[in-house]
Parts: structure tokens; sequence; C-alpha cells
């Protein structure tokens, strides 16, 4: 079924045109929906894929050479800068959190990007932030006080797209007169392809300006920093897509891993919400799905122009379903089903991509917020803003993830 003859495309396609979504967007929810019409359901059972036993790591890269600076030229930094703070308290983007006395994730980007720019002599590599529009206009004015980290053109960032919520039985978007921006959701960082195709054009822009390859990543993973060994890796063997993994602990258990399909042997991403509840059990084994995805991802940019151009314009990344309340803070509001999709999905799509094994500082994430409370615990003002931290249940929960982890460490090995 096309895009243009899924039911309620038409109802779908005025409503984000009159919110001035990009049209890149609106065919990639369009063909998301066609695919749910179609029967899709975006689930990855156990018995279609087997374990991936081996990758490429890190430590069997040559070190860096002298030609790497070079390719730093040829390379654009995106940042995934979409995300709140609300779960820490704070009301603004959670790349503002303090991390080091008054130092944020965004002033360690910020540096890190210029000091590669000291090394190369030019305002490359390029440096992009993929913001929402909640973490806008405070990341881009908190980034004022670097007045040399906008790129030539004077931009620094762009704004991810939104998508309609739909009802869950008839895919008709919602309405919701209560308060219409409920009626919208963000699609997930797959939204990264289309953004690049929007915007602008960004994807042209970027290749007419000599980039060629891009290296993305959340914000608030600090060890995530431009590689110039991987990056060198990726030039040189001519690769479309690199993912970077880390061997999965009992904490990582509940993340996405990396799989193979069976049926055409590609490397796939599966996420928790495309495992079937049967398979549960197989999805958490980490010896057996040993790799997770850090969301770092090393993209040659010409071939994901001839791949979007071969797919249509839309790569057909699987569907993420999720069903939630259309007001999140209120659990008896009408449950609606957002449509997702992740950017590491991608992989499968190419017929040259891969994955590295990567040392843990590479993930450096705030995660699991440990590091971050322990520099707080003793601060007045934590237990009047974060009181839960101080209930018995929370204790509770984290003693019984230890004892958790503790098993796993003396349970044979799954070979």
């Amino acid at each position: 079924m096309p895009p243009s003859t899924a039911p309620h495309s038409r109802l779908i396609r005025e409503k984000m045109l009159a919110a001035h979504v990009s049209q890149p967007a609106i065919d990639a929810f369009l063909s998301a929906v066609a695919r749910l019409e179609q029967g899709e359901t975006g689930l990855l059972p156990e018995q279609e894929i087997e374990p991936v036993a081996n990758v490429l790591c890190y430590e069997d890269l040559e070190a860096d050479a002298p030609g790497s600076c070079a390719l730093f030229e040829q390379l654009a930094v995106i940042k995934l800068n979409g995300g709140l703070g609300t779960g820490m308290g704070l009301s603004g983007p959670k790349s503002l959190l303090p991390v080091r006395g008054h130092d944020t994730f965004l002033d360690f980007i910020a540096r890190g990007i210029l000091q590669h720019r000291r090394e190369t002599g030019h305002r490359r590599p390029v440096f992009l932030l993929m913001n929402s529009f909640s973490t806008q206009a405070a990341s881009l004015r908190y980034l004022e006080r670097y007045p040399d980290l906008p790129n030539q053109d004077g931009t620094l960032d762009f704004v991810q797209n939104k998508v309609p919520k739909l009802d869950p039985n008839t895919h008709k978007p919602v309405s919701w007169s209560d308060a219409p921006e409920l009626e919208w959701c963000p699609p997930g960082h797959g939204d990264l392809y289309p953004s690049l195709q929007g915007h602008g054009r960004l994807l042209d822009r970027l290749l007419d300006a000599g980039v060629r390859y891009l290296f993305v990543s959340n914000a608030d993973n600090l060890g995530a920093t431009a590689d110039g060994r991987i990056l060198r890796y990726l030039a040189e063997s001519g690769l479309s897509f690199l993912m970077e993994v880390a061997a999965r602990t009992e904490m990582d258990r509940k993340g996405g891993h990396l799989t193979r399909r069976i049926r055409d042997g590609r490397l796939v991403l599966r996420e928790a919400a495309q495992c079937p509840p049967d398979d549960g059990e197989q999805f958490h084994n980490i010896r057996r799905h040993r790799f997770f995805n850090t969301n770092n991802l090393w993209i040659q940019l010409e071939h994901l122009r001839d791949e979007l151009a071969a797919s249509g314009g839309t790569l057909p990344l699987p569907l993420i379903r999720n069903c939630k309340t259309i007001d999140p803070q209120n659990p008896d509001s009408p449950v609606v089903l957002q449509l997702e999709s992740a950017m590491g999905a991608a992989i499968e799509c190419f017929d040259r991509s891969s994955a590295i094994l990567i040392e843990a500082l590479r993930t450096l994430r705030i995660m699991h917020y440990a590091a971050w409370i322990a520099r707080r615990w003793d601060d007045p003002a934590f237990p009047r803003a974060f009181p839960w931290f101080d209930s018995p249940r929370y204790w509770e929960e984290h003693i019984l993830s230890l004892r958790e982890q503790a098993a796993a460490l003396d349970s044979p090995l799954i070979l």
C-alpha cells in the first residue's frame, strides 16, 4: 500500500502540513502508517534472528596517523539534544545538568569541538545540535558563551520533527482540545534522516561543503568524542554505516541489542519494544545477545544520500509502537498510539554496515545517575528536590539490582 493510499493519509498529511512539518518527515511518517496498515508490527521474534558472535575491537584499529587531522575537515558532528532533565528536577535540557563543578554537558561538548578545530586550523568539524522545540532556546542561549562555536554559515542546530499521535484502533490522528500540543509526539531519533533531508536540504548542503562523514551521539554521553582512529577506519574501509557497541551487563539488559537477521544475514538492532512477550527471557540474556547499541554512529554521507534515493527518499526503519495516554500526567486520559523509530536501526538498510566494540569510557552517559547522585548527596537542597531517593523502595530496588548482578557473575557461561 503506497503511503498516499493508506487510510487517513489525507488527514495526517493535512495536519502535518498545517503544523509546518517538513515534507521528508511527512513522507517518512506516512510510510510508517502505511506499513502499520499492512499489518507490520515491528516485532522481531527470536526465531528470526541469531546472536552476533564477534565484532571488530577498537583496540585492533591502527593508531592515529597524521592523515586523520585532514579527515576531521570532512566530518560533521551531531549531538542529539532533544531530552529534558525533568526526571532530575531540571525544567530545561538534560545537557544543561552540571556534571563537574558548574560545567555542563554542553560545556564539554563545545570545548571538544573547539579543540578539534584548533588542530585542523579551520572551522571544522561542522557541529550541530539536533534540538527539540523544548530544548532549542535554552541550549542556544547557553552556547552564546562560545562565540567561535557556530559553523561558517552561522548555524549551530536544527530542530527535530514532530508527528501526530494516532487512535490505536482507527489510526486516525487524535484531537485533544484540552491541550492541543499533546496531540503531537517526537518520532524518535530515527527522525535524524528526514531531518537531514529537510531543514533547507541539510544533507545536500553538507555534501556541497565537502563534508563526507557524520558522527552522531547523545549529548549526555561525555565519552562520545569524535575519535580519529574510528574516523580513519570508516574512511578506509568503505563502510556506509558503523555502530559503536559495548558489552552488555545486567544494567544494560533492557536496552536494544545488536543481532543478525537469519533470512538475509544483515545486522539489525532489536529494541525492547520490538521483542514479542514470549521472547523476553532471551532478549534479556546478556550472554546470548552480547552487544548493546551505544547510539554512537558513524555514517558516510554520500552513501546515505544514495540509499535515500534508492529507497524513494525514506529509509524503511522498523516500526516501534508505543501505547501511552495522550496526557502523560493523566493516567485516565485516552490511550494513543505513538509511532517511533531508532536511528541505529538504519544499520540494516546498508549493504556495507558493521559494528565495533568500544571501550566502556565511550559510553559515559548519565542514564543511571549514580555518580551524579553521589556528588550531590550532602547538598542540603538535594533531599528537598529529590525526596524519592530517600525512600526505602528506592534503595530496595537498587539492592535487588546489585544482587542480580552478583548472581549473574556466578552463573555458568552460556556458549
